[in-house]
C-alpha cells in the first residue's frame, strides 16, 4: 500500500484527532522507513502504536530514533537487552524485561528490545554543545516513507510518550512529498536535517549510538517510574482493536482478551454453590491457573472485594509463572519467598494486614503469593494468622500439602478454600488423601488427560515403550539391594508398612541403579540419533533424591548430576546436537533464557532435565520426550506426560518414548529360577503399570500394547496382577 492512499491531514489536534489512529497506524502500516527526532522519548508509545509498528516490520521495514538521554530505567535496561541481543542472538525473542511491574509493562518493554535485537530500531542520543556545557535536545519531527518513495514529515509539540499521546493538548504539522512543490521542499527540507543531525554532522549537536553513552550520563537524566502506572489493555470494539487505557487500583477482572471455557465456568459456578470451597481436579495444560483467578474474581464481586487471598505453590518458578496471570487479572500481588525481587514483601503483607483490619477504603483486597517453604515459616504463619474478615486459601498443586508437615497449617482461619490439582489423591497415603478432602471439600470439577484430548485442549500423542534391561553387574547390586531394604521395613499398629530412614537411603540407591543402567544410555543412542536435525526434544533423566514438599526447589546431588552431564556429553558431544540442562542448578532468569532459546528452535534442541519439569513448568513446544526415570508413582508420570501433551503451534501430535527398566532380557527369563523371579517381579510390575496407563489412550495403542504383552508373558503375568505399585524405592527418581 502507498502512502498516498492514506487520507493525510494538514494537521492533526489531540483533542479533535486520536493520532495514533488517524495518523500513526495507517502512515507506519504502508512505509518502510520511519525516522523520528524527539527531545523525549518513552516506550509507553509503542503500545499505541504497536499494529502500526508491527506492519512496518513485515513490510521490512527500519526505525531510526534520535532522542535525549531522558529515559526511564525500565526504558534504559529494556534499550541495552535489545542490542546485547542484536550481537548474541539473532531474531532473539525475550518475554520478560527486568522488574516488569506487570504483564503489559513487560509486553511493551519486551517489544522495543525486540525492535532492536531485530536490527529493525536503532537508537542515538543527542545533546546540545555549547561552550563546553551540555544541554537537552528538544526538536520534534518524524519521517515516514514507503517504497515507492513517497514520504510524510511532520513536526510540532508532541513527544513520543503516552501521555503525549493521550492525555496532553498537542499539535502536529503534516506535508506530503506528492502534494504541491512547496510541500516537496518542505519535505527535502526535514529529511536532510535528520540526516545532518543523525550522521553527527550538525554544529553544536553531539550524536552518540545508545551502545557508547556512558552511564553517568545517563544516570544523569534518568526518570523515575510513575507511583500511579497507567498499563494499556488491548480491547475488542466494533470497529476493530482499540486502546483503551485502565489505571490499576488492585481489583480482580477478568481481561478482556480472556474467555473462560464452558468447563472452567461450571467448575467456578459449582465451586460457589459449595460455599467457595472445593477442588479443580484438571489434567495438566487444561486452564487450572485462570480456572483458579476465575474463581478468585467471582468471589471478590461476591464481597466486594473485602478479601484476603493466599496463593501457595510448591516452587519459586511457579511463583514467577504465577505472578504474570496473577497481574494479567488485575490484581497486584505480593510475591513472598527468599529470592523475591520484592525485597520489603514482608513489610507489604504487614501493611496489607493492616489495612484489611482497619477496613481502609479500596485497601481491604490484597494478594500474597509464595511458596509451599515461606508459607511454612514461623513468621508467615503468625501474620497469616492475624488477618481478620474473609480469607481465601488457593493451592497450586495441593496433593502436596496432604504431607503432615504441611496439612497441620490448613486452619480455619482460611474462610474459602480452593485447591488445584492434576493428582489430588496421593500416593499410598490414604490418611494424606483424607486430610485434603477433609479441609477442601469435594471435587467441583474432574477433567481428565482423557477428556482433555478428545476435547482438544491436549494434543494426542505416540506411545513407544523402550525395553532396557539391567546388566549382570547392575542385576546383582539390585538384588542385594532389595534384600537390604527388605529388611528395613517397619510395620505400624494401623497395619501400614514403611521404611526405616536407612531403607529410604537404600532405595534411592536402587532408584538411581535403575535410572541411570547403562543399557538406557545406550538404548538412548539409538532412538535419538533419527533426530539430531531436529527440535523441540526433552530428555528427562532419573532423580533419586526426595523432595519434601515444603521445599523450594527439587534439588540434586553429586550421583544425579552424574547422570544428567553423561546423557549431556552423550547428545552435546557425541552426537553435536545443541542442548541445555534444565535442573535446579539455574536460577529463575537462566531458566527463562533456556525456555526461550528451547522454544525458539534455532539454537536449543533438547532439553536434559531432572525433576524441575514435574510439576507446573510451562513448555508447551515439547514435542518429543525422552523418558529415562522409572517412576512407579502416578503423581509424577501424570504430570510429566500432562507437560508434553501442551497445545502449542505447529504441534498436531507429541511423541513420548518411555525407557523400561527390566532386570534381564526377556528370552533369558524362562531359563531362571523361580526365586529369581520373585525378586525380579516387583521391578516388572511397577514398570508395565506405568506403561499400561501410557499406552491405554495413545494413538498407536495397539503397537505398544503388543510389545507390553511380550513382557508379560515372559513373566507369566495377567492385566490383574499388574494392578500393584510398589512403595519403596522408585517413587521420586
Amino acid at each position: 500500500m502507498s502512502l498516498k492512499q492514506v487520507e493525510v491531514k494538514s494537521e492533526y489536534r489531540s483533542f479533535l484527532h486520536n493520532i495514533a489512529k488517524e495518523f500513526y497506524i495507517p502512515l507506519l502500516s504502508s512505509a518502510i522507513e520511519y525516522k523520528r527526532a524527539v527531545g523525549f522519548f518513552s516506550s509507553t508509545v509503542l503500545s499505541n502504536i504497536a499494529s502500526g509498528l508491527s506492519a512496518l516490520a513485515s513490510n521490512g521495514g527500519k526505525i531510526q530514533v534520535i532522542a535525549s538521554p531522558f529515559l526511564s530505567k525500565e526504558d534504559l535496561e529494556a534499550i541495552k537487552k535489545g542490542y546485547e541481543l542484536r550481537g548474541v542472538i539473532e531474531q532473539a525473542l525475550l518475554r520478560e524485561m527486568g522488574d516488569a511491574k506487570n504483564i503489559f509493562e513487560a509486553r511493551r518493554l519486551n517489544l522495543l528490545a525486540n525492535l532492536i535485537a531485530d536490527n529493525i530500531l536503532d537508537i542515538k542520543i543527542a545533546f546540545i554543545l555549547n561552550d563546553s556545557k551540555m544541554g537537552m535536545y528538544h526538536e520534534k519531527m518524524g519521517i515516514i516513507e514507503d517504497s515507492e518513495g513517497n514520504k510524510v514529515v511532520f513536526s510540532g509539540s508532541l513527544n513520543d510518550s503516552q501521555n503525549a499521546l493521550n492525555d496532553n493538548y498537542e499539535v502536529i504539522d503534516v506535508w506530503c512529498s506528492w502534494k504541491s512543490i512547496e510541500q516537496q521542499e518542505k519535505v527535502d527540507h526535514k529529511v536532510a536535517a535528520f540526516n545532518s543531525i543523525w550522521n553527527n554532522s550538525e554544529p553544536n549537536i553531539k550524536i552518540l549510538d545508545f551502545p557508547e553513552i556512558k552511564q553517568e550520563i545517563l544516570n544523569r537524566y534518568i526518570r523515575e517510574r510513575n507511583s500511579d502506572y497507567v498499563f494499556v489493555a488491548i480491547q475488542e470494539s466494533e470497529d476493530g482493536l482499540y486502546l483503551n487505557e485502565l489505571r490499576s487500583r488492585n481489583i480482580p477482572r477478568i481481561p478482556p482478551d480472556v474467555h473462560l471455557h464452558t468447563y472452567q465456568r461450571e467448575a467456578i459456578t459449582e465451586w460457589e454453590k459449595q460455599g467457595y470451597r472445593g477442588i479443580f481436579d484438571m489434567a495438566t495444560g487444561t486452564g487450572k491457573t485462570f480456572t483458579g483467578l476465575g474463581a478468585v474474581v467471582r468471589l471478590c464481586e461476591n464481597v466486594e472485594n473485602r478479601l484476603a487471598v493466599v496463593i501457595v505453590c510448591p516452587f519459586q518458578h511457579l511463583v514467577e509463572q504465577w505472578v504474570d496471570d496473577i497481574e494479567l487479572f488485575g490484581m497486584k500481588p505480593i510475591v513472598g519467598y527468599s529470592a523475591s525481587k520484592q525485597k520489603d514483601w514482608h513489610q507489604r503483607l504487614e501493611n496489607a494486614i493492616l489495612n484489611k483490619k482497619l477496613k481502609v477504603k479500596d485497601r481491604e483486597f490484597f494478594c500474597f503469593i509464595c511458596t509451599n517453604a515461606t508459607f511454612a515459616t514461623q513468621k508467615v504463619q503468625i501474620l497469616l494468622q492475624k488477618i481478620t474478615g474473609d480469607v481465601l486459601l488457593l493451592v497450586d498443586e495441593a496433593h502436596n500439602f496432604g504431607a503432615e508437615r504441611l496439612s497441620r497449617l490448613l486452619t480455619s482461619n482460611y474462610t474459602f478454600r480452593l485447591a488445584l490439582s492434576a493428582t489430588i489423591d496421593r500416593h499410598n497415603d490414604e490418611l494424606g488423601t483424607a486430610a485434603l478432602y477433609n479441609f477442601f471439600g469435594k471435587k467441583c470439577i474432574e477433567y481428565s488427560l482423557d477428556r482433555a484430548i478428545n476435547e482438544n485442549k491436549l494434543v494426542r500423542y505416540k506411545y513407544f515403550p523402550i525395553i532396557t534391561t539391567l546388566n549382570d553387574e547392575e542385576n546383582s547390586i539390585y538384588a542385594d539391594l532389595s534384600y537390604q531394604i527388605s529388611k528395613c521395613i517397619i510395620k505400624g499398629s494401623d497395619g501400614s508398612i514403611k521404611l526405616s530412614e536407612k531403607g529410604k537411603i537404600l532405595a534411592m540407591k536402587r532408584a538411581r541403579l535403575i535410572a541411570g543402567s547403562a543399557d538406557k544410555l545406550s538404548k538412548l543412542a539409538e532412538y535419538i540419533k533419527p533426530y539430531v536435525e531436529s527440535n523441540h526434544i526433552l530428555v528427562y533423566c532419573g532423580a533419586a533424591n526426595v523432595l519434601r514438599e515444603d521445599q523450594d526447589s527439587s534439588d540434586t546431588d553429586n550421583d544425579d548430576l552424574r547422570q544428567i552431564d553423561a546423557v549431556t556429553d552423550l547428545l552435546g558431544n557425541i552426537l553435536n546436537m545443541r542442548v541445555s540442562q534444565f535442573t535446579s542448578r539455574e536460577d529463575i532468569v537462566e531458566r527463562e533464557r533456556i525456555k526461550l532459546e528451547f522454544e525458539n528452535g534455532d539454537n536449543l534442541q533438547v532439553l536434559i532435565a531432572i525433576k524441575c519439569l514435574d510439576e507446573g513448568v510451562n513448555i508447551p513446544a515439547i514435542k518429543k520426550a525422552f523418558i529415562l526415570a522409572s517412576t512407579t508413582n502416578p503423581k509424577e508420570y501424570i504430570q510429566r506426560r500432562g507437560s508434553v501433551l501442551r497445545l502449542s503451534k505447529g504441534k498436531d501430535f507429541a511423541e513420548i518414548y518411555d525407557f523400561l527398566a527390566l532386570p534381564r532380557p526377556l528370552g533369558e527369563v524362562a531359563s531362571i529360577t523361580d526365586e529369581q523371579i520373585r525378586r525380579e517381579i516387583a521391578l516388572v510390575k511397577n514398570e508395565l503399570t506405568r506403561a499400561q496407563e501410557f499406552a491405554r489412550i495413545a494413538m498407536n495403542m495397539a503397537a505398544a500394547e503388543l510389545v507390553l504383552d511380550d513382557i508379560k508373558k515372559a513373566y507369566s503375568l495377567n492385566d490383574y496382577e499388574i494392578i500393584f505399585r510398589e512403595d519403596f524405592g522408585n517413587d521420586d527418581n
